[in-house]
């Protein structure tokens, strides 16, 4: 029986050890991935940024800012409708998303208004600006406009986060739990989102997404990515950044799902609790994946919405 004991300690080791050997050989970002995308690449601060232009050639400047684990191509019917509209739209890869790097460290507030700030600076936009963000791109732009508000005209939030999200058992476990919920997400969060993702989508804008999303779990960084958002910047309640927007007179449009098991309806009271001034549209049918499932509603509510 004795002699079992140390085969026992080295299988509880491998099982522990796995998951994260597993990430250390999945492959990183590089010019091999990179070759032949579209759009350019940047090196900020903290990391290559994968970006492009979208929309009119002139006009007022809108960045859109995608969500915790979809790339940018997930919004491009928030680009078109923009664009519609008359604005010329900066659309970019969030670290540890798409094709820019995946740096270690926390994603946290910080994190992620350093690699936005960066890239506007890049491109010289000081001022004016609106910025569109979709789930947890919603409080990357919300916190921007709080933390610069001298620069922002107006902010979008579609299905955006820190308002009130709703979480699965596993991924509040992993998010809650240091060292077993890292195990925890290392080890079934590939297979939680190849469950959320079909093979074949009702349009082809969602399957680009999905395919999108498959390639991104072979590629080092990105579940640990998406495991340190959940941690950091969807953790926030952003009632004083709404509420300091409100005092500012900084305008916010917001787009919700009326089927979203993610980001739920109450949100909608809540934000009109917070800001009194905010325009709220509901696309009643649309769940979470809305700028890739409904972008011609979407279209639509944007429209309605940034009406003045």
């Amino acid at each position: 029986m004795w002699s079992l004991v140390p085969l026992l300690g080295v299988a509880v080791a491998f099982i522990a050890a796995r998951p994260f050997m597993v990430e250390r050989r999945r492959t990183a970002i590089g010019p091999a991935e990179r070759h032949g995308a579209k759009g350019e690449f940047i090196q900020l601060s903290q990391g290559v940024t994968h970006y492009r232009w979208a929309g009119s050639a002139r006009g007022p400047v809108a960045v859109v800012v995608h969500g915790v684990s979809t790339p940018m191509a997930s919004m491009e019917a928030v680009a078109d409708g923009l664009g519609r509209l008359g604005y010329r739209v900066l659309m970019y890869d969030i670290y540890g998303r798409g094709l820019s790097d995946a740096p270690g460290g926390k994603q946290d507030r910080a994190f992620f208004l350093r690699q936005l700030s960066d890239l506007c600076a890049y491109h010289g936009l000081t001022e004016e600006l609106t910025i569109a963000g979709y789930s947890m791109g919603g409080s990357i732009a919300t916190a921007f406009a709080s933390e610069y508000p001298h620069s922002v005209k107006r902010i979008i939030l579609i299905a955006g986060a820190g308002v009130r999200i709703n979480e699965t058992a596993f991924t509040r476990f992993c998010r809650r739990v240091p060292v077993l919920g890292d195990w925890a997400h290392a080890m079934f969060a590939r297979t939680q989102i190849l469950k959320s993702i079909s093979k074949k989508g009702a349009n082809r804008q969602i399957d680009v997404v999905f395919q999108a999303q498959r390639l991104a779990l072979a590629r080092r960084g990105y579940l640990p990515a998406i495991l340190s958002s959940r941690r950091e910047m969807l953790a926030e309640d952003q009632e004083g950044d709404h509420r300091k927007l409100y005092r500012q007179g900084i305008p916010v449009s917001a787009i919700w799902g009326g089927a979203d098991p993610v980001v739920p309806l109450q949100a909608v009271g809540l934000l009109g609790l917070w800001n009194r001034d905010a325009r709220q549209e509901v696309i009643e049918d649309a769940d979470h994946g809305m700028p890739y499932t409904h972008g011609k509603e979407l279209g639509d509510a944007l429209r309605a919405t940034m009406r003045d």
